[in-house]
This record gives structure tokens, sequence and C-alpha cells, in this order.
């Protein structure tokens, strides 16, 4: 399989800050195609959340750089998925105390992905989400969320979840919670598209709306799968979303649709690098 990804981050109706951070890492390395891809929503609520994302995107583009092809000597994912969560449960602390000694509250979601040949491994915390976008969308992430766990319980329908006075309330976050455990998910590629977002990307809209914009038959190519994100932020932020809006698509497409002069095959230990986010020192 061959990957392609394009990303769109866009501020809501009403702030001044995209509290969002977006990476996409890409590169090959002994002929293994490798792509990461992470969404970072830093809390809207707390001040600060802009950094508290950026800071998470950045010690994983630092993990990618410097880390990334020690690994793929003997990839396990189970292993790397333990390193990426270990990662995790270190800034969590970093972060808490960062806000604990300048008395700021700081704290981010993270979704991130790593492809490796015909491998994935997702590792998650909070309520941004990834999807896989097949024949139907399908949710692959579980929120970390007050109504999902009641929902979960039975304790709350779909329904009553979404007009809940506790809906926004986050039972983990990177930053902003004592402990976190994230959720660890591993899988065989499949062709089609993977969509990770903020949730300020999918209030507003539907599943099935999100699938008329993102299907397969629709995005033949770069361009359009760039403008179909456009198209679908714009519908959203006409709908009134407050929240910072952020998408990563990415195409699972076969080797011999891949185009032969592709740079990542000319250029074996490039790496492509897109970020979105706050830049701040």
């Amino acid at each position: 399989m061959r990957y392609e990804a394009v990303a769109e981050s866009n501020m809501g109706t009403v702030k001044g800050t995209n509290q969002d951070s977006v990476l996409i890492k890409h590169t090959t390395y002994r002929n293994k195609e490798v792509l990461m891809a992470i969404i970072c929503d830093g809390m809207g609520g707390l001040s600060k959340g802009e950094i508290a994302s950026a800071t998470v995107v950045r010690e994983f583009e630092k993990w990618f750089d410097v880390k990334l092809f020690d690994e793929l000597k003997n990839v396990d994912m189970a292993v790397i998925g333990g390193k990426w969560s270990l990662l995790l449960k270190t800034l969590n602390i970093q972060i808490r105390e960062y806000g604990q000694e300048f008395g700021e509250r700081l704290g981010t979601t993270f979704t991130g992905v790593l492809f490796v040949e015909e491998k994935f491994l997702v590792v998650h915390v909070g309520d941004t989400r990834m999807y896989y976008i097949g024949s139907c969308l399908e949710q692959m992430t579980c929120d970390h969320t007050y109504v999902a766990r009641e929902i979960l319980k039975g304790r709350l329908t779909p329904e009553q979840a979404r007009t809940d006075k506790n809906r926004n309330m986050l039972l983990q976050c990177v930053g902003a919670s004592k402990m976190i455990e994230p959720q660890i998910i591993q899988g065989e590629v499949k062709q089609g598209f993977y969509m990770l977002c903020s949730d300020g990307f999918r209030h507003r809209v539907t599943e099935d709306e999100i699938y008329e914009f993102l299907n397969f038959k629709l995005l033949k190519n770069r361009q359009m799968m760039i403008k179909q994100c456009q198209n679908l932020i714009k519908l959203i932020k006409q709908r009134g979303e407050k929240d910072d809006i952020s998408v990563v698509l990415i195409k699972i497409f076969p080797d011999n649709k891949y185009r032969e002069n592709n740079i990542l095959d000319v250029f074996r230990r490039r790496i492509d690098s897109l970020l979105f986010g706050w830049r701040g020192d």
C-alpha cells in the first residue's frame, strides 16, 4: 500500500487563536513507506491550550526525526505503541508541573497514527477521533468523555448525550489529568481513507454528511482531497461552529497506482513534513 495525506486547520467563528496542532510526517526507509499523522486539540476552556497541543506535537516530531529509523530496523508496533503511551504519560506530568509552577491550566487531546507498510498503530487520549472511510464512516477511537462513558454503561442514549450539560467533559486530557491511560489500536491497513479530526470538525455535521464530502469515489486526487476538506470546513463554519476545526485525510492505495517517480522513492531518507499550530517560543 501507498499513502497520501492532506491536512486543513481553521479557527471557529469566535476564537482569536487556533489551539489545535496538526502534524504529518512522511518518509521511506529501506523500502518501507512510513507516515505519521497527529491531531492535538488544546483545551478551549483552559488558558494557553495552544502551547499544550504544540508541545506534544513537537515532542512526537522529535521522536520521528530521532528515533524512527532505529525502530524501523525491526518493526514492532506493540513496542512502539508502548513507547508512545509512555511519552504521553511523561508529557502529561511535565505539562501539569509547568501549569502548577506558573499558575496556568494547560491541556490537550491526542490522536496519532503511524503507518508502516501495511500495518498501522493508533494511540489516543481525549475526544479527537480517528475514522476509517470505506463503504461508510467507521469511528475507530473511543472518546474519553463523560457522555461516552455513560452511553457505554447504558445510562445515556446517544440522543440524550448530544444535549447533556456534561457533553464536553473530558475524562482524560494530556496535561490536565492526574493520570492518563491512552487507548492503543493496532491493525492491518485497508484501502480507502483514514481520517483524524478535532471535535470542532464533527459537531455541526452528521456522519452521513462527512461521508458525502469525503468518500473514495469522489476524492480521485490530492487536489480534490484538499478541496473537499476545505468545503466541509466552510460548511461547518457557516453552521456556527465556535471551536477550532482540524482534519487530516490519508488516502491508502495499491502500489501499482503509485507514481514511479514519486520523490519518496528518490530520496530514501527524505522526510516530508506538514505542521499547523502555535509557533511561539
